[in-house]
């Protein structure tokens, strides 16, 4: 089945062709029965906002295909990106458990297929299931430490290089070797990097150009390339 905007639709987790060992990809067949009968699946065009910060938590949103942002904004318009979520995650994770409000604003960066949960469904899954429950915890525990990273990289950089450096050394982590380098699919714009790092458009535009000039590392298209690990690595070390 395909959605509007062409995605190819999974109907089932139970024959889901690129279910993963990411949090709720994997629950044991009795978990994922009775998720499948309570979710909703639906296909979602790139910038669809799936809620925003402040709203009331409805459920859950489990992404089975593509990329979701998760930022919050000031009251003075500046946004941050907290991070990127890939499939196999659960968005407004937090909320759903702790009847609070969504603390950030979640918007697809691709097309994407996602499941929607209504809240208590949700909760009744996690009461009936252990496995899910120890997924659920998981997922919180993961989405803190990286929350803890993003604010050492934060708080603690003392650059703007050093903040880009960092950045760019954990995508590599997602690359792989090449003869010029780490090659790694790098599909943000330069705002949002800036909007992760804290920092201008402007700004990464010109490390960038640094960094290309040092041979330290490029962007070819969304191809990031890293040519040199060791000199990002003394950036970071500053």
């Amino acid at each position: 089945m395909r959605s509007p905007n062409g995605l190819e639709m999974t109907e089932h987790c139970a024959t889901c062709k690129i279910r993963s060992s990411s949090f709720f990809c994997d629950l044991n067949p009795p978990a994922v029965k009775t998720l499948d009968q309570l979710r909703f699946t639906s296909g979602y065009p790139q910038g669809a906002l799936l809620f925003v910060e402040g709203d009331s938590p409805r459920g859950v949103f489990i992404l089975c295909r593509g990329r979701v942002k998760l930022s919050v904004t000031s009251s003075q318009g500046k946004t941050l990106i907290l991070r990127i979520v890939h499939p196999g995650e659960v968005l407004g994770l937090n909320a759903a458990v702790s009847g609070k409000p969504y603390q950030a604003t979640a918007e697809t960066l691709d097309n994407c297929q996602i499941a929607f949960v209504k809240r208590e469904d949700f909760l009744r899954l996690l009461q009936e299931h252990k496995e899910a429950s120890v997924r659920a915890a998981q997922q919180l525990s993961s989405s803190y430490q990286t929350a803890l990273g993003q604010l050492r990289s934060l708080g603690l950089s003392h650059s703007a290089p050093e903040k880009l450096a960092r950045f760019l050394l954990d995508w590599a982590g997602q690359g792989q070797d090449s003869k010029h380098g780490i090659r790694a699919r790098l599909t943000l714009t330069q705002e949002e990097i800036g909007q992760i790092i804290g920092t201008s458009r402007e700004t990464v535009s010109r490390m960038f150009s640094e960094f290309r000039t040092s041979q330290l590392a490029t962007m070819k298209g969304s191809t990031l390339i890293i040519q040199d690990r060791a000199a990002l690595e003394k950036l970071t070390a500053t």
